[in-house]
């Protein structure tokens, strides 16, 4: 839906609920279109992230393996005391 920023003045609470409703409201000025009303994305509660965080450990479970020591992965740069060579 289109309407004209001056025509949208009078008409903003119905223009809000249509936008909410999921109708995409485009607000006009001479025509040519400069802002759009649409509905604000539903934020997950609580419970839906922990569940989400727990699927994805669930799906990562197993998958890490065990790679090298990283205590002694630089020793190559420096010599034995301890100096940058």
């Amino acid at each position: 839906m289109q309407i004209s920023v001056s025509e949208a003045k009078a008409q903003l609470t119905e223009l809000v609920r249509r936008a909410e409703a999921g109708e995409e409201v485009v607000l006009t000025r001479f025509g040519q279109p400069v802002a759009r009303l649409v509905p604000e994305a539903r934020k997950p509660t609580l419970a839906e992230r922990r569940a989400i965080i727990a699927e994805i450990r669930a799906a990562v479970r197993g998958k890490a393996t065990p790679g090298p020591s990283a205590a002694r992965s630089q020793d190559f740069l420096y010599d034995e005391f301890g100096l940058p060579k």
